[in-house]
């Protein structure tokens, strides 16, 4: 079973969002997020992990535990391309990440 801390971090390099960025996003201080993402991996209360999901768009089942009780689209093409980016050799993964970051940054210059 993946952890909460995993699973947040994953989340949040999936959609190329800063632990700043989602703290802006969900009024939870950088603080208590970085403690969520840290080397002792506290576990949020419910309310927490509520908002942090909701500002996810995923479900709170999914953050904390890794797993759905129904399969979406959306978390089954997320797990097929983190599968296949996992296979690639490590330089073509970092090349591949990089141009991924740099797409999304240009899409948040355009809004």
């Amino acid at each position: 079973m993946r952890t909460f801390r995993e699973n947040l971090r994953d989340e949040l390099d999936f959609q190329g969002l800063t632990v700043k960025e989602l703290s802006a996003k969900t009024g939870i201080i950088k603080g208590s997020l970085d403690n969520y993402l840290g080397a002792r991996a506290s576990i949020p209360p419910a309310d927490v992990a509520v908002k942090i999901a909701k500002a996810l768009n995923i479900s709170v089942e999914y953050l904390v535990t890794g797993e759905t009780s129904e399969s979406s689209p959306l978390q089954n093409c997320k797990e097929k391309i983190s599968d296949d980016l996992n296979a690639l050799p490590p330089k073509l993964k970092t090349l591949i990440s990089d141009l991924i970051k740099q797409t999304a940054d240009l899409a948040k210059c355009k809004k």
